[in-house]
């Protein structure tokens, strides 16, 4: 959420920074007339608050009067009931104000983060800039399969039987995809908290309505979220994991010498893709269940845009250490996510596509969580307590680079190599080969 000072002293600023974004600025005019209206009730309401409270300390000069002046009783009298009408205002001043507030919140809560001026103009993704990229698209010498093809080929990836008790846009992984799979997890975790000082937690796979307002699902994208609960209690399947590391510190003032704050965490995420009929609707690139290890940075604002940089190379680190070749983007106004300010994807390349596909995206989202989650920190001891900033990036999407292993490491045969830095997770399971120093996955017996 921005700070309310963009819907009154700074709306010029916002309405030019919501032009760069592509966004609609007609929100502005509502939340502006309310800002206006909000103001001007809160002060008609301290001003009776100051009458009565006037009122109150002359009844008491009066009543302390009364006994020697029979007209100082009357008069108190007279004031008491003017007293209680101004409380009678002020109590429906106020449950109009209150109104007026949730309607301002509301709209607050709906418009998107201001781009940092480092952020390219663009419309979509055709204006996303490129930074760098690392390795060389691998020569196979034979038309590549996708990683469809491979899993059900292999017998370690069966959609059709995942439709059938799930519905589209789900996935089985089986035997070595299944080992494979939770090799990468426990890789991307090993590398994050031994090499990069992140701190593994294991957070709740569903989350309040508070928590989702807190990193920005809510309300703006409540469509694209499942929910469930009992008649009594809402709950909310997370899309990422993003959402409990950065709520850990909700309406917390973290003491001095605490920031920056690292966490990591892997999760299953829930995401019902709403709007994306018809994109990806082949294997695992899109799906409503997915797992990914996320990165969470909670740090002072000084140092967050260098730590995003940091960010988004711990990320690329696991493509590097994978042998993945990988482009990375800086994204442009027009393709960011609601509440960043700066972005970062990360997209691996696809032989079976001819493309690289995003795998992570690393975002600076300054203080826009830290506001709607209350996260603050005191610099130094008795200092004001400040909004820190927070970052999140995919440290990777799981499925994401496991369709990537398949695509980049198989061979005429079907078989699929598997990278050297899984190895030690996977030797002697089954479903896996050693010729030499080589480990191959390999039939799995699963098939059809």
């Amino acid at each position: 959420m921005l700070d309310s000072r963009f819907f009154s002293e700074a709306v010029g600023e916002l309405e030019s920074a919501l032009r760069r974004r592509n966004a609609d600025p007609g929100l502005l005019g509502q939340i502006s007339e309310l800002s206006r209206e909000r103001k001007s009730m809160i002060h008609q309401v301290d001003q009776l608050k100051a009458r009565r409270n006037a009122a109150s300390q002359a009844i008491a000069q009066l009543k302390a009067k009364a006994k020697a002046d029979p007209a100082a009783a009357a008069e108190a009298e007279k004031m008491v009931l003017e007293t209680r009408a101004v409380g009678d205002e002020i109590k429906a001043l106020e449950s109009k104000l209150s109104e007026v507030e949730a309607r301002f919140s509301d709209l607050g809560l709906r418009i998107p983060n201001i781009p940092h001026a480092s952020v390219p103009q663009g419309v979509g993704s055709e204006q996303n800039q490129e930074v760098r990229r690392w390795g060389e698209p691998r020569k196979l010498g034979f038309t590549p399969k996708d990683h469809v093809a491979i899993g059900e080929t292999l017998g370690i990836l069966d959609f059709e039987r995942a439709g059938r008790m799930s519905g589209a846009r789900f996935a089985l992984y089986l035997g070595s995809g299944a080992a494979l799979e939770r090799a990468l997890i426990q890789f991307m975790l090993d590398l994050h908290t031994r090499e990069h000082g992140y701190r593994e937690v294991i957070p709740p796979f569903m989350v309040n309505r508070a928590a989702m307002t807190g990193t920005g699902q809510l309300p703006k994208f409540e469509e694209d979220l499942f929910k469930t609960g009992t008649a009594e209690r809402e709950l909310f399947l997370i899309p990422t994991s993003e959402v409990p590391l950065t709520n850990i510190f909700r309406e917390e003032i973290l003491e001095p010498g605490r920031l920056p704050l690292y966490l990591t965490a892997y999760s299953p995420c829930f995401r019902s893709e709403a709007g994306s009929y018809g994109k990806d609707t082949r294997g695992l690139i899109r799906q409503h269940q997915f797992q990914k290890v996320e990165l969470v940075k909670i740090c002072e604002p000084e140092s967050s845009y260098d730590e995003l940089e940091k960010m988004t190379a711990n990320a690329e680190r696991v493509l590097q250490l994978l042998g993945l070749p990988y482009r990375t983007m800086l994204l442009c106004t027009g393709d960011m996510g609601f509440g960043a300010a700066k972005t970062y994807d990360i997209e691996v390349w696809l032989p079976a596509q001819g493309a690289y596909r995003e795998i992570s995206s690393c975002s600076n989202c300054e203080d826009f969580q830290a506001r709607r989650a209350q996260i603050r920190y005191r610099p130094e001891a008795q200092a004001k307590p400040r909004l820190a900033h927070t970052l999140n990036g995919s440290g990777l999407a799981v499925g994401r680079t496991f369709l990537a292993i398949l695509e980049n490491y198989q061979d005429e045969t079907g078989r699929v190599e598997v990278p050297g830095p899984l190895h030690r997770y996977l030797e002697g399971a089954p479903g896996f080969v050693r010729e030499g120093a080589r480990l191959w996955m390999v039939d799995s017996g699963l098939k059809r």
